[in-house]
């Protein structure tokens, strides 16, 4: 499950993009806490404390206490240029409220798929899944063995055995998390010798 986090924030006094940009100045990023049929709450969080907690990999799906509030984040907005947080969302939530949030796959046994043994590629389709869950059991990640899985092979949803109280977000089809591929020498090669199959056959 993943940890919970502590944020403290200082509540917004002023709005606008005046005041966002001095917050800014000061090392501080703008935030708003929302839901639960409350006003929204406009706060400021210390930049450095909200990167160290990005930095953690789960910041997106992990039970945010701030001031008291139990919160998931829901948003983060970055600078085109500088990459820095400009602006982040906040759901408020109860201890067990259901929650949808994105769970970064961990894929293992890569050791016992032959169709990595034989150079095979794995082609990534979903970094991440979309979970449906208690916001008391958010899982850090999702593992997904690769044991079996040969060239051409597809791994979906339905092989994948996930953390108990969850489900998939999305259950009107069996989408598809990953693919072996064949290499990309072997694939030329099976081109070129199709291509030259195919020139035989023209000059006959």
């Amino acid at each position: 499950m993943s940890d919970q986090l502590t944020l403290a924030a200082e509540t917004r006094d002023r709005v606008g993009k005046g005041a966002s940009r001095a917050l800014r100045r000061a090392g501080r990023v703008p935030a708003v806490i929302y839901g639960q049929n409350k006003e929204p709450t406009s706060i400021h969080l210390e930049e450095k404390a909200l990167v160290k907690a990005l930095g953690t990999g789960h910041f997106m799906n992990t039970v945010v206490m701030i001031n008291g509030e139990r919160t998931l984040p829901k948003d983060v907005h970055f600078h085109a240029v500088t990459d820095r947080p400009v602006h982040v969302d906040f759901l408020r939530i109860s201890a067990h409220t259901t929650v949808t949030v994105a769970v970064p796959v961990v894929f293992v046994d890569e050791e016992e798929a032959p169709g990595l043994k034989k150079g095979g590629v794995l082609n990534v389709v979903r970094h991440e899944l979309e979970l449906v869950c208690d916001a008391a059991e958010i899982p850090s990640e999702v593992t997904i063995s690769l044991k079996g899985l040969d060239v051409g092979d597809s791994l979906h949803i339905s092989a994948v055995t996930l953390p108990n109280g969850t489900q998939s977000a999305i259950d009107d089809r069996d989408f598809t998390i990953a693919t072996v591929v064949a290499p990309s020498a072997l694939k030329s090669a099976e081109g070129d010798t199709s291509t030259e199959a195919a020139e035989d056959a023209a000059g006959e």
